[in-house]
């Protein structure tokens, strides 16, 4: 395999990688600024009324709230798990590259003397 480029197999691996944890960031900072702004009792009169627990703590938050910020986090987390599959296939594909390589290595050259 050739060390100097990666391939592209390995570039969306960790392009997915990175977006997925960065998702994942961005999710608990939301979550973060959701425990230090929302309040801990329902309030229908701001339709506060979807619990959410963060950190043992149950605030309350809006469907609206609620619908975004899950849909951040399990698609965060699915766009990691994508990054690990491709992962799991870039290293297996490597391996047979280097098994291959090491199997031509040694086979004995047939010389004639």
């Amino acid at each position: 395999m050739k060390a100097a480029k990666p391939s592209m197999l390995r570039f969306f691996e960790l392009l997915f990688l990175f977006a997925g944890v960065a998702g994942l960031i961005v999710s608990a900072m939301i979550s973060t600024h959701y425990l230090d702004t929302l309040p801990q009792s329902p309030a229908p009169d701001e339709m506060r009324m979807t619990p959410r627990a963060i950190h043992g703590v149950v605030v309350y938050q809006t469907v609206e709230e609620d619908r975004k910020l899950s849909l951040i986090e399990y698609s965060s987390a699915g766009v990691m798990l994508v990054g690990l599959g491709l992962g799991l296939v870039y290293q297996e594909k490597r391996g047979s590259a280097q098994a291959r390589e090491a199997e031509q290595d040694d086979e004995p050259s047939l010389t004639l003397s």
